[in-house]
């Protein structure tokens, strides 16, 4: 099954309602999701793409409807086109554990920010 474009929306304004979240178009019209400057998450006509954790990388990018992702794969990023395997409440699981990984990554005053 496709993601439809209302999922997306639905799903574009989860990841947008998350703290410190920013919204850059880039690349011909590629929906950007940033924390802090950092890509987390990317939305474009019918895919979205965001990072994994590395031990989860493999399984999930085999599943049906998701891939890694074009030109982010060496980064652990994975792309859904399809909910056959992951349904919503699991993308938004995804989505957070996504920005959570990028804000980890910050410095550690950043991440007191956050509360991380």
């Amino acid at each position: 099954m496709e993601l439809t474009p209302a999922r997306l929306d639905d799903l574009l304004q989860y990841a947008r309602g998350l703290p410190g979240a920013t919204l850059e178009l880039l690349w011909g019209g590629v929906q950007v999701l940033k924390v802090e400057g950092k890509m987390f998450a990317t939305f474009s006509a019918a895919t979205l793409a965001y990072k994994v954790a590395d031990e989860d990388f493999l399984a999930l990018s085999g599943l049906p409807g998701v891939r890694p992702a074009p030109y982010l794969a060496r980064a652990r990023w994975i792309s859904v086109s399809g909910t056959a395997a992951l349904d919503t409440a699991q993308l938004q699981q995804g989505l957070a554990a996504s920005w959570q990984l990028v804000l980890r990554k910050l410095p550690k005053h950043v991440r007191a920010a956050y509360g991380l």
